[in-house]
Protein backbone atom coordinates (compact mmCIF):
# COMPACT_ATOMS: atom_id res chain seq x y z
CA UNK A 1 0.00 0.00 0.00
CA UNK A 2 2.59 2.31 1.16
CA UNK A 3 4.37 1.30 -2.23
CA UNK A 4 1.17 2.20 -4.45
CA UNK A 5 1.25 5.60 -2.68
CA UNK A 6 4.54 6.46 -3.58
CA UNK A 7 4.44 5.49 -6.82
CA UNK A 8 1.57 7.81 -7.16
CA UNK A 9 3.11 11.05 -5.52
CA UNK A 10 6.39 10.35 -8.18
CA UNK A 11 4.35 10.45 -10.43
CA UNK A 12 2.05 13.25 -9.39
CA UNK A 13 5.34 15.27 -9.53
CA UNK A 14 6.27 14.36 -12.37
CA UNK A 15 3.46 15.81 -13.91
CA UNK A 16 3.14 19.01 -11.55
CA UNK A 17 6.93 19.65 -12.73
CA UNK A 18 5.91 19.48 -15.98
CA UNK A 19 3.08 21.70 -15.93
CA UNK A 20 4.82 24.32 -14.42
CA UNK A 21 7.42 23.93 -16.78
CA UNK A 22 5.35 24.06 -19.61
CA UNK A 23 3.11 27.27 -18.37
CA UNK A 24 6.54 29.03 -17.22
CA UNK A 25 7.33 28.91 -21.17
CA UNK A 26 3.99 30.43 -22.11
CA UNK A 27 4.54 32.64 -19.85
CA UNK A 28 8.27 33.81 -20.91
CA UNK A 29 8.44 32.95 -24.73
CA UNK A 30 4.79 32.09 -26.40
CA UNK A 31 2.80 35.35 -24.86
CA UNK A 32 5.49 37.79 -25.43
CA UNK A 33 5.85 36.98 -28.39
CA UNK A 34 2.35 37.34 -29.56
CA UNK A 35 2.19 40.80 -27.31
CA UNK A 36 4.96 41.81 -29.27
CA UNK A 37 3.78 41.00 -32.57
CA UNK A 38 -0.16 42.18 -31.76
CA UNK A 39 0.23 45.11 -29.58
CA UNK A 40 2.22 48.12 -29.82
CA UNK A 41 5.33 48.84 -27.47
CA UNK A 42 4.42 50.46 -24.34
CA UNK A 43 0.76 48.67 -23.95
CA UNK A 44 2.91 44.80 -24.78
CA UNK A 45 5.46 46.04 -22.40
CA UNK A 46 2.93 46.00 -19.65
CA UNK A 47 1.10 43.23 -20.63
CA UNK A 48 4.57 41.03 -19.98
CA UNK A 49 4.75 42.52 -17.07
CA UNK A 50 1.30 41.64 -15.28
CA UNK A 51 1.59 38.36 -17.31
CA UNK A 52 5.04 37.08 -15.90
CA UNK A 53 3.08 38.92 -12.11
CA UNK A 54 0.12 36.91 -12.23
CA UNK A 55 1.76 33.72 -13.45
CA UNK A 56 4.83 33.51 -11.35
CA UNK A 57 2.36 33.24 -8.00
CA UNK A 58 0.89 30.43 -9.36
CA UNK A 59 3.55 28.66 -10.90
CA UNK A 60 5.45 28.66 -7.45
CA UNK A 61 2.76 27.34 -5.86
CA UNK A 62 2.30 24.43 -8.33
CA UNK A 63 5.79 24.16 -8.03
CA UNK A 64 5.45 23.47 -4.35
CA UNK A 65 2.91 21.19 -4.66
CA UNK A 66 5.41 18.64 -6.99
CA UNK A 67 8.43 19.35 -4.27
CA UNK A 68 6.33 18.28 -1.54
CA UNK A 69 4.61 15.08 -3.68
CA UNK A 70 8.80 14.54 -4.77
CA UNK A 71 9.34 14.35 -1.07
CA UNK A 72 7.01 11.76 -0.77
CA UNK A 73 7.91 9.91 -3.67
CA UNK A 74 11.01 9.50 -2.49
CA UNK A 75 12.34 11.99 -4.15
CA UNK A 76 14.09 14.23 -2.12
CA UNK A 77 16.92 16.21 -4.36
CA UNK A 78 13.72 16.31 -6.78
CA UNK A 79 11.78 18.20 -3.76
CA UNK A 80 14.68 20.31 -3.17
CA UNK A 81 15.75 21.46 -6.34
CA UNK A 82 11.42 22.17 -7.10
CA UNK A 83 11.43 24.18 -3.78
CA UNK A 84 14.59 26.30 -4.55
CA UNK A 85 12.67 26.86 -8.34
CA UNK A 86 9.76 28.05 -6.81
CA UNK A 87 11.30 30.31 -4.43
CA UNK A 88 12.71 31.53 -7.53
CA UNK A 89 9.39 32.20 -9.50
CA UNK A 90 8.34 33.93 -6.52
CA UNK A 91 10.63 36.43 -6.65
CA UNK A 92 9.35 37.52 -10.23
CA UNK A 93 6.89 39.33 -7.95
CA UNK A 94 9.77 41.16 -6.26
CA UNK A 95 11.30 42.28 -9.23
CA UNK A 96 8.17 43.72 -11.09
CA UNK A 97 6.89 45.17 -7.57
CA UNK A 98 5.85 49.18 -8.39
CA UNK A 99 8.53 51.08 -7.63
CA UNK A 100 8.24 54.26 -5.43
CA UNK A 101 8.07 57.49 -6.86
CA UNK A 102 10.89 59.05 -5.09
CA UNK A 103 13.73 56.70 -5.88
CA UNK A 104 14.36 58.21 -9.01
CA UNK A 105 16.45 61.46 -9.87
CA UNK A 106 14.15 64.26 -10.86
CA UNK A 107 13.56 64.39 -14.78
CA UNK A 108 14.97 60.90 -14.96
CA UNK A 109 12.42 58.24 -16.50
CA UNK A 110 11.82 54.99 -14.62
CA UNK A 111 13.59 52.18 -16.38
CA UNK A 112 10.64 49.36 -16.37
CA UNK A 113 12.19 47.52 -19.26
CA UNK A 114 15.00 46.51 -16.90
CA UNK A 115 12.61 45.10 -14.65
CA UNK A 116 10.89 43.01 -17.42
CA UNK A 117 14.01 41.79 -19.09
CA UNK A 118 15.31 40.66 -15.79
CA UNK A 119 12.13 39.12 -14.66
CA UNK A 120 12.13 37.18 -18.36
CA UNK A 121 15.80 36.24 -17.47
CA UNK A 122 15.06 34.63 -14.14
CA UNK A 123 11.54 32.28 -15.44
CA UNK A 124 13.95 31.23 -18.22
CA UNK A 125 16.25 30.21 -15.52
CA UNK A 126 13.96 28.81 -13.06
CA UNK A 127 12.49 26.60 -15.84
CA UNK A 128 15.47 25.19 -16.58
CA UNK A 129 15.51 24.57 -12.51
CA UNK A 130 12.07 22.63 -12.94
CA UNK A 131 13.20 20.94 -15.77
CA UNK A 132 16.28 19.52 -13.78
CA UNK A 133 13.75 18.79 -10.71
CA UNK A 134 11.79 16.90 -13.36
CA UNK A 135 14.33 14.46 -13.93
CA UNK A 136 15.14 14.14 -11.27
CA UNK A 137 12.29 13.35 -10.00
CA UNK A 138 11.73 10.47 -13.12
CA UNK A 139 15.12 9.47 -11.68
CA UNK A 140 13.69 9.45 -8.02
CA UNK A 141 16.33 11.18 -7.12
Amino acid sequence: MLDGLRDLAQALSIAFFGFSSGCAWIAAIVAPNTSYDRLDHGRADGHVRLLLTNASSHIAFVLLAAAALAVLGGAMGAGIVGALAAAGFFTNRWTLAPRKRGTTPPGMRQRKKTQRVVAVSLTLIFTLVAVIATGLAIARI
